[in-house]
Order: C-alpha cells, then sequence, then structure tokens
C-alpha cells in the first residue's frame, strides 16, 4: 500500500482473490479497490511465507482454505497428484461455517443434524483453486460441533505405485520446518487441535482406486482465524513467526 504507514491484517475475504474479475461471479459484487489486490500478500503461511514478510496488506485465509490448502497442495507441488478433479468434503463446527451471529441461534438448532451447503457455488472454491494450483470441487457441511474444521481431501495418483508411505513422505517433508502443522500416520481429530494454532494431517493411498487421500484438521477459531492472523502479522513485523501463538491443544 504505497504511501501509507502501517500494517493491515485482514480477517474478511477482500484481498483474498488476486483476480478482480473473479469477484462478480463468487461475491456477487465487483471489487471497490482492485488497485489494492497485487499489494495484499496472501495470508496462509506455510505455503506463501515470504511475500508476508513486511507486508503491508495482509489477507489472512480462512478456516475451510487453510485445512484444504495444507492437505492437498504439497501433492499439487510434488506433481504426485492430478491437478484437475479434486474433492474436498470439509466439516465445520457452528462457530464457523460462515454463520453471521443471529440473537436466536442456539446449539439446539443444528444438534444432532448434519448439513451440506453451499452446493457447487461456494465462493471458497476459487480461493483454494488458487492456493493449491488445483481444479477443485468443494463441499462444505455444518456439524453439531461447537468447532473445529475436518477437510477430507481425494485426488487422483499420478503415477501407479504410490504409497500411502509415499503420500506421508510427501507431507512430513513439505512440513519438515513447520512449527503449526503435524504430520502423522494417526488420523486427525478437531478436539485435539482445540485451543491451538496447530493444524494434523495426514494421508492414505487406495491401491484400489488410485485416490488419495489427506485429511486435515484444525481449530476454526485459532488457525482458521485470530491465529492465523497473528502469525501473520508477526511475519509482517519481523516478530518470531510463532510468538504468542499456542501448539498445544486443550484436549489430548
Amino acid at each position: 500500500m504505497s504511501g501509507r504507514v502501517g500494517h493491515v491484517v485482514d480477517l474478511g475475504a477482500d484481498f483474498r482473490l488476486r483476480d478482480p474479475a473473479a469477484y462478480p461471479g463468487w461475491y456477487g459484487h465487483e471489487h471497490p479497490r482492485p488497485d489494492l489486490l497485487a499489494d495484499a500478500a496472501y495470508g496462509l503461511p506455510e505455503l506463501f511465507r515470504q511475500p508476508l514478510r513486511g507486508a503491508r496488506l495482509v489477507a489472512a485465509a480462512g478456516c475451510y482454505v487453510t485445512a484444504s490448502s495444507l492437505a492437498l497442495a504439497p501433492f499439487v507441488r510434488a506433481g504426485a497428484v492430478e491437478p484437475t478433479g479434486a474433492i474436498v468434503d470439509a466439516y465445520s463446527g457452528v462457530s464457523g461455517a460462515g454463520r453471521a451471529p443471529k440473537p436466536n441461534l442456539h446449539f439446539c438448532t443444528v444438534d444432532e443434524d448434519l448439513t451440506a451447503y453451499g452446493l457447487v457455488t461456494h465462493r471458497h472454491t476459487p480461493e483454494i483453486e488458487q492456493a493449491t494450483g488445483a481444479q477443485v470441487l468443494f463441499t462444505p457441511h455444518l456439524a453439531p460441533t461447537n468447532r473445529g474444521i475436518l477437510a477430507t481431501v481425494y485426488a487422483r495418483a499420478r503415477e501407479p505405485g504410490f504409497s500411502s508411505g509415499d503420500a506421508l513422505e510427501v507431507l512430513a517433508a513439505a512440513y519438515a520446518d513447520e512449527p503449526f502443522v503435524v504430520v502423522s500416520e494417526r488420523s486427525p481429530s478437531t478436539k485435539a487441535t482445540l485451543g491451538s494454532n496447530v493444524c494434523q494431517l495426514t494421508a492414505r493411498v487406495d491401491p484400489r482406486t488410485g485416490w488419495v487421500v489427506a485429511i486435515a484438521a484444525l481449530d476454526n477459531l485459532v488457525k482458521g482465524a485470530s491465529g492465523q492472523a497473528l502469525q501473520c502479522a508477526n511475519l509482517a513485523l519481523g516478530l518470531d513467526e510463532a510468538l504468542g501463538l499456542p501448539l498445544a491443544g486443550l484436549t489430548p
């Protein structure tokens, strides 16, 4: 933001998409300041760290996109999966899922219910595609939990013989030096990430169908929101990236 002082870390979607032509179709309006889009660093440090260093304007990635992209991007970048036809099924607790605060919205309205929404047209689709370099069919679901995101990503392996061990190695190599990403053979749990800025990841390959399955879990109110913003702010200000951010969840 030339000629301006200070730093802005935006938790909204105003500067997340680089192409101003994408806003009318996905957000229903023209972008009012397309001149600023090129100045905005995308706020997903594990995938786009360098532009965040010293950035004046940061568009922090949200919860769905963070979980989906951290699971899928390493495979696309490694050339391990086909970049077209990837599928993302993601589940959010009621503190996420794009719900605006409403005085009459209580947990009992979603308890014992599971709903898919934003079918085919959800606005996070182009953002996931921008972050991963893959064509994606994204379907979000509202789950009867208070918080947490679980994203299951499916993509076709490019070569026969690509194994579950190979898939775990791709993730482990991509995030070997990342303090807020845990790669494990164990299936991720949203409760295990509660209150932390950590994203848990695993992957498998089904040799029968040739599909790679990657799963991510995170707390939508920390790594998917305020924690992500603070991580980005630390980088923009030249501070220790992990400053003030919790690594351990509140439950084992």
